[in-house]
């Protein structure tokens, strides 16, 4: 792609800063920050550089929101420790991961800036519904920068507009302002954006995923009538809606037929690819399987009666997954399954599996029980760890979903529910999601406002694992100090659990009544400080940079 802007860029990463206008920029015939946007085509262009902004990724090429999940109580990462600090509660300023987040996401709140500040060179050269469409796009992607800005680190620099070198330092604006700003970016957004998105523009911001992130916004903030109207309002629009198959969200050759997709990251073999599967994957498929979920995750998921595993007569210990609900064997390869042509088994004793890619069936060298680095938990994800074509592990062409209309349903029903304003639509959204087809779990009905919250808890918990919500759910609830400050678990090397653990109102397993608790494999003593990390540090190299920056309290 050509290099179509030429900004200066101060090694902070707050911002883009105006160049010196003594710097000559050749050649003089292309385009320059000086005449930069110019024309429609180049403000297409442009805009496609605000969207680049989503590939926001470290450690392998993975997606930033997904590897917030890491940090919680659902899972682990075995080979970034800067990641791994964050999860114990050792983590502080100068952890890298923060820094390297920090970083990207106001680059991209600068792109959207400049583009901002300078659109208007190209509104004469523009049909107007273009232009509208295309102002409505950029302050939507800049509203969503700053709502995981604030999610991340709470009180942040606001910068909206392309800043000089002498208007660097800049303090933190209160997060409850930047909320404001960001539902009135997306209030200025929503009447210029297209309500239905065709195939060849796939991957592109319409109204419906405004709204969605607009209700996200206003839940996550307590803003519980904003956010109940922002989502019936994506109900009532009826362009979105269910998928029948759980599993196809997940995958690159059925997400684009489905209506539950709204806002996601795209990518193309050949231009931009994720690291999902390579790290993900087990090690017989040829991956890292450094990131895992624990055994935690697994216990969360009902049995198919709609009773947790310590309720339910369904439960057998030595047969845990079955019975289960299936959104248990769509997330994580649960041991024994079929995965990428072998049996995925992480019993130290099957030192042998099969390998179904031959004909018949043959017996090879387990390296998921062999391997020193094979998965510490004896899970992996099955979510998003897809591959086009066999043996390509780096070209997946499956989209990050950052929303889909599920969230809006089980959005629609936590506000409802917080608000006191339970009814039929209530339970009506939370059933949808629980009984698609392919997952078909028992509705619920007639609870009272303290059941339906910790049934939707539950079901985020369950439903949108390894998407990257639960860093945000645990610390709006104020429970992250309940479910991180535990032991995270792996199952025993050599066995199941003799007993299942016991399930608090938040789905999180105690494990303290399990007969063979002491042989479960101790993967990490998770820590967290509820007077601190709640948010995560300045990143020290930006205090020092801009002084006007207060660190976050007690780092």
């Amino acid at each position: 792609m050509k290099n179509l802007l030429y900004i200066c860029l101060v090694t902070t990463g707050l911002s883009f800063f105006s160049c010196d206008s003594s710097l000559e920029k050749y050649p003089l015939d292309k385009p320059s920050s000086s005449t930069y946007p110019s024309n429609e085509t180049e403000l297409e262009m442009a805009l496609w550089g605000c969207y680049g902004s989503l590939w926001l990724s470290t450690n392998y090429g993975m997606v930033m929101p997904a590897l917030l999940d890491i940090t919680t109580d659902i899972a682990w990462e075995r080979a970034e420790v800067s990641m791994q600090s964050i999860g114990n509660g050792s983590h502080d300023a100068n952890n890298s991961w923060s820094e390297e987040l920090w970083k990207n996401y106001y680059i991209s709140v600068a792109r959207c800036n400049y583009l901002l500040d300078n659109m208007e060179r190209a509104k004469a050269e523009t049909t107007p519904a273009v232009y509208e469409r295309i102002k409505g796009e950029v302050q939507f992607l800049r509203a969503y920068f700053y709502l995981m800005l604030t999610e991340t680190w709470g009180d942040v620099p606001l910068v909206t507009k392309t800043l000089t070198l002498a208007e660097a330092q800049i303090p933190q604006t209160s997060k409850s302002a930047i909320v404001d700003f960001i539902l009135k970016e997306l209030d200025e957004a929503i009447p210029a954006l297209p309500v239905h998105i065709d195939a060849n523009e796939w991957g592109r911001i319409s109204k419906g995923a405004a709204l969605a992130i607009k209700a996200r916004t206003a839940l996550y903030n307590n803003m519980y009538d904003i956010a109940a109207k922002a989502a019936k309002e994506v109900i009532d629009s009826g362009e979105y809606q269910i998928d029948d198959n759980f599993e196809n969200l997940f995958k690159s050759a059925t997400q684009s037929n489905s209506k539950e997709m709204m806002f996601f990251i795209t990518y193309k073999e050949g231009y931009r690819t994720p690291g999902i599967v390579r790290g993900c994957t087990s090690r017989m498929g040829g991956g890292y399987s450094s990131k895992i979920p624990v055994q935690a995750t697994v216990d969360s998921y009902e049995c198919i009666d709609g009773l947790p595993i310590d309720k339910s007569p369904l439960y057998d210990p030595q047969k845990p997954f079955e019975n289960r609900d299936p959104r248990l064997g769509y997330t994580i390869v649960l041991p024994g399954s079929e995965y990428m042509g072998f049996q995925f088994e992480t019993h130290k004793d099957s030192v042998e599996c099969w390998n179904y890619k031959t004909s018949p069936a043959s017996r090879v060298a387990n390296q998921d029980a062999l391997n020193p680095y094979a998965t510490f938990s004896g899970y992996i994800w099955r979510k998003y760890n897809e591959i086009s074509k066999p043996n390509e592990l780096d070209n997946s062409e499956t989209a990050f979903i950052i929303m889909r209309y599920a969230d809006v349903l089980l959005m629609y029903a936590e506000a409802k529910n917080e608000l006191g304003e339970i009814d039929n639509s209530v339970y009506q959204a939370i059933n949808e999601v629980r009984q698609r087809k392919s997952v078909n779990m028992p509705p619920i009905t007639n609870k009272n406002q303290s059941e339906l919250r910790s049934i939707i808890r539950k079901e985020r918990k369950c439903e949108f694992a390894w998407e990257g919500l639960r860093w945000s759910d645990i610390r709006r609830w104020g429970i992250a100090e309940n479910v991180m400050n535990e032991v995270l678990y792996g199952r025993p090397p050599k066995d199941y659990l003799h007993s299942a653990p016991k399930i608090d109102e938040n789905g999180t397993p105690d494990y303290s009544t399990v007969t063979n608790k002491n042989d479960m494999r101790v993967i990490e003593l998770r820590s967290f400080n509820k007077e601190r990390d709640y948010v995560l540090p300045i990143p020290r190299i930006e205090i020092e940079t801009n002084t006007a920056l207060k660190q976050n309290p007690n780092y």
